[in-house]
């Protein structure tokens, strides 16, 4: 099977590892990831809608989630362990057919304290980084970001 064969969908169970995809693939997480950065320096993450549905989101993650601190840095492995998968799944999953590219990767910062940076920074799928990203929105965890931005302009 070709990829370029126009109808002819992809067998990924199947298919070699093409590189041009995962370059295309890590271009667009890493567009995603400056272009949530560049916002939160324009405005206050606490104004700040990601989605239409940002307050059902935030109620059910809250309510999936009632144990997740916004403020404190998340543990990849506790995020990532089959418990926490399977946890994480039933959450993304209803979000399938109302948030586009719910399961799209994405960068989520570890933490609320700092930027996007190599050790803190987490490989996600969309939708733990809005449920993750809108909890730290709400609780004003993003607002230092406009602030720093701001310093004396």
């Amino acid at each position: 099977m070709s990829l370029g064969q126009p109808g002819v969908p992809l067998d990924a169970e199947h298919a070699d590892n093409f590189e041009d995809i995962e370059k295309q693939f890590a271009v667009k997480v890493v567009q995603h990831m400056e272009t949530y950065w560049n916002i939160l320096e324009k405005v206050k993450g606490s104004t700040l809608r990601l989605t239409k549905q940002d307050d059902e989101i935030y109620e059910h993650f809250k309510k999936e989630f009632p144990d997740f601190d916004a403020a404190a840095t998340i543990n990849e492995d506790e995020m990532k362990s089959k418990a926490g998968k399977e946890r994480w799944r039933n959450f993304i999953n209803q979000y399938e057919k109302t948030v586009e590219d719910f399961n799209f990767g994405a960068m989520l910062r570890a933490s609320p304290k700092t930027d996007y940076t190599q050790d803190g920074t987490i490989f996600a799928v969309r939708m733990q980084f809005y449920a993750v990203e809108i909890a730290r929105n709400r609780e004003g965890l993003n607002d230092w970001v406009y602030e720093q931005a701001h310093q004396g302009k």
